[in-house]
């Protein structure tokens, strides 16, 4: 018996299972506050696991926001179906200014993603950020940058 429980838990598929369970433990709930106000983020904190539009330009944490032409609620409801296409997606609140979205990964770890529409400068601010862990080898920065994509396929691009 103890040969067999020796193969059992020195079997890559076990503890890869056993990893996953524990990692996917670890998992905290969202954060208590998303929004300074109805038209800034909370900051990004020091780890690279975060991104936000409204960070400085020479932050490393910075993105481009979403830039639209036409009515703000139009952009919106663009953004809504880009969301809801994404089959890791799932839009917890749309509010008629802020939306918050979360996003898992295949491992279970849960990312936050918000968004303030900004209707007097044409823009939707964004901030991605991992709920755990420090760093996220550039997850957000790239779900970002596809958001974006679908985005302007829905609006068309705005120069």
């Amino acid at each position: 018996m103890s040969g067999v429980f020796d193969k059992l838990i020195h079997s890559p598929t076990v503890v890869a299972i056993v990893m996953a369970a524990g990692l996917t433990g670890c998992a905290t709930g969202p954060p208590k506050r998303f929004r300074v106000d109805n038209s800034h983020f909370t900051p990004c904190a020091r780890a690279p696991h975060c991104v936000s539009s409204q960070a400085a330009p020479d932050d490393s944490h910075y993105v481009m926001p979403l830039a639209y032409r036409g009515s703000a609620g139009r952009a919106r409801q663009a953004l809504l179906a880009v969301l809801a296409s994404q089959d890791n997606a799932r839009i917890v609140s749309a509010e008629s200014r802020f939306i918050h979205a979360t996003f898992t990964t295949t491992l279970g770890f849960v990312d936050d993603v918000t968004f303030i529409v900004q209707p007097t400068e044409s823009i939707i601010d964004v901030k991605s950020s991992s709920r755990i862990g420090y760093y996220d080898f550039g997850v957000n920065r790239d779900r970002v940058a596809r958001t974006r994509r679908a985005f302007e396929r829905r609006v068309g691009a705005v120069t």
